[in-house]
């Protein structure tokens, strides 16, 4: 069964430096998914390491960029199917989130 492991964002537009196959999950064909516990998690260390903003247009901005999560079978997911999944898994219960649309990580834990 599919279930949600951490949050990430798609950072499409930057480039990949290595071959990322294994590394990268395997629905997203180019740019780099960063994870962590919470999207602002993602956002910070892609600043530290890049001194690029989460912006579209901006001198400084990483380009086009979707919030979402990563599954346990190595996908990248955006908020609307990740929250599916994570009731599907029972993850999440529906009386006790943000929203009835998308996920939030403040819903898993």
């Amino acid at each position: 069964m599919e279930r949600i492991i951490c949050s990430a964002i798609w950072y499409k537009e930057l480039p990949r430096t290595i071959d990322a196959r294994g590394f990268q999950p395997i629905n997203t064909d180019s740019g780099i998914v960063v994870c962590g516990l919470r999207h602002g998690n993602c956002i910070a260390t892609v600043k530290e390491l890049s001194n690029l903003r989460t912006v579209k247009l901006a001198p400084d901005g990483v380009g086009e960029s979707v919030q979402g999560f990563l599954t346990n079978l190595n996908r990248f997911v955006d908020r609307t199917e990740a929250r599916q999944i994570a009731l599907t898994a029972g993850q999440i219960d529906d009386n006790n989130t943000q929203s009835k649309i998308k996920l939030y990580s403040e819903d898993l834990y």
